[in-house]
C-alpha cells in the first residue's frame, strides 16, 4: 500500500511523493529526492518539523519533548523522520522549495477546446500528455505559457485532480495576452505547457460549516472542490456539514456554470448557492454585492471555514466587511487574482 503526500512549501509550491506503508514521510522523500529539512533523523533535533493539516498518521514515542513538545503535538505539528502515514496526507512545509533541492513542475498539453461562455469568460480544456493526469488540491493553480511568448498567466482548475481532461475558467479581456489567443488564434491540437500545482488556496477537511465566495472566474477553483466533494460522497465518505456558496458577478449575462452548480445541489445534499449581479438595472433577484447577501445562517456565529476567490477589490470589501461586523470565522482562507498578472491566480 502506498499513501499520497502532498507537501506544501513556503513559497506555494507543492510537490507530490508516494509513501509506502510503514514509510516515514522523512524517507519517503529523501527517495524520491525531496531533500526536507533534518538534521539528527533520530527525533531528537526538530529540525524536520511541519504541520500536517489532514490525514491519518502514527508518530509512536521514539523522539525527544524538546524535538516536538506535547502543546505542538496537538496543533498537529510533526517530526517528518517519525511520521509514518495511515492515509493520504497534506504537510505544510516551513521552508522554500529550493532549500530542498526540489523545484515546481510541469506538464505539456494539447489544447482540447475553447469555448466562450459569456461576454467576458471562456472555458479552457486540454488533454494532459501524462494520461494520469497531474497531482494538485483542489483550489490551486498552474502557469500556462502563453503560446508563441515566454509569457505565463495563472489559472486555478475548475476540473478535478487526476484527470487527463484539465479544465479552467478564463476572464476574457479585449486586450488581453492569453485572451487574445485563445479567441483570435488558439485551434485543437495547439500545444501548451503548465507549470505547478501551485498555490496556498485548496479545500481542508471539512470539518464545520464552510462558505464559499466567489467573483466572476474566482469560481473555478469551487467548481474543483465541489466536485472533490461530490466525489467523496458517491465513493461513501460524504460530507455531513452545510457548504454554502455566494457568487457574484457584475452583470446577469456574467453568469455562467449555473447548470454545473444546479447538478452539485442534487449531488451533494448540504450544498446551496446564491447568485449575485452588481449592475444596478439587473432583474436578478439578489443585485449588489456579495456582502450584502451574506445572512447570518451563513456564518453560524463564527464556526464556519470561509473561502474566499476573486478580483482584489471584492477580497478587500470582504474583509473590510468582516472587521467591521466583527466577525471572525474559524478559518478564512482567500485568493485574490489579477487577470494580468502571472504570479496571481485568476
Amino acid at each position: 500500500m502506498s499513501y499520497t503526500i502532498a507537501l506544501n512549501f513556503e513559497d506555494g509550491v507543492t510537490r507530490f511523493i508516494g509513501c509506502n506503508a510503514g514509510e516515514t514521510v522523512l524517507d519517503a522523500a529523501y527517495r524520491q529526492k525531496v531533500n526536507l529539512p533534518m538534521d539528527c533523523s533520530d527525533g531528537v533535533c526538530g529540525t524536520c518539523k511541519g504541520h500536517c493539516e489532514q490525514g491519518a498518521f502514527e508518530m509512536g514515542d521514539d523522539y525527544l519533548e524538546e524535538a516536538l513538545s506535547e502543546e505542538e503535538e496537538a496543533e498537529g505539528q510533526v517530526l517528518t523522520c517519525q511520521m509514518v502515514p495511515a492515509s493520504d496526507c497534506v504537510i505544510q512545509v516551513p521552508v522554500a522549495s529550493s532549500l530542498c533541492k526540489t523545484a515546481v513542475g510541469s506538464v505539456d498539453a494539447t489544447l482540447a477546446s475553447v469555448e466562450r461562455l459569456s461576454e467576458d469568460s471562456l472555458e479552457l480544456a486540454v488533454d494532459l500528455d501524462d494520461e494520469a493526469g497531474l497531482a494538485f488540491l483542489p483550489g490551486q493553480y498552474v502557469n500556462i505559457r502563453v503560446p508563441g511568448s515566454d509569457h505565463t498567466r495563472s489559472y486555478s482548475f475548475s476540473s478535478l485532480p487526476g484527470i487527463r481532461r484539465a479544465s479552467f475558467l478564463i476572464r476574457h479581456l479585449p486586450q488581453g495576452l492569453m485572451s487574445g489567443y485563445l479567441s483570435e488564434r488558439a485551434a485543437p491540437g495547439d500545444r501548451l505547457t503548465l507549470t505547478g500545482p501551485l498555490g496556498s488556496f485548496y479545500l481542508r477537511q471539512v470539518t464545520r460549516p464552510v462558505l464559499m465566495l466567489a467573483g466572476g472566474t474566482g469560481l473555478a477553483p469551487f467548481l474543483a472542490m465541489l466536485e472533490k466533494l461530490a466525489q467523496q460522497g458517491e465513493e461513501g465518505n460524504g460530507c455531513d456539514q452545510p457548504i454554502h456558496l455566494i457568487y457574484g458577478v457584475n452583470r446577469d449575462d456574467h453568469l455562467v456554470k449555473c447548470e454545473a452548480l444546479e447538478a452539485f445541489v442534487e449531488r451533494l445534499p448540504e450544498f446551496s448557492y446564491t447568485t449575485v449581479v452588481v449592475d444596478e438595472q439587473s432583474q436578478h433577484p439578489q443585485r449588489g454585492y456579495v456582502t450584502h447577501h451574506m445572512p447570518a445562517e451563513v456564518l453560524h456565529n463564527g464556526d464556519v471555514d470561509v473561502y474566499l476567490c476573486g478580483p482584489p477589490p471584492m477580497v478587500d470589501a470582504v474583509l473590510g466587511h468582516f472587521r467591521e461586523q466583527d466577525i471572525i470565522p474559524a478559518n478564512f482562507y482567500y485568493e485574490k487574482f489579477t487577470p494580468n498578472a502571472a504570479e496571481e491566480a485568476a
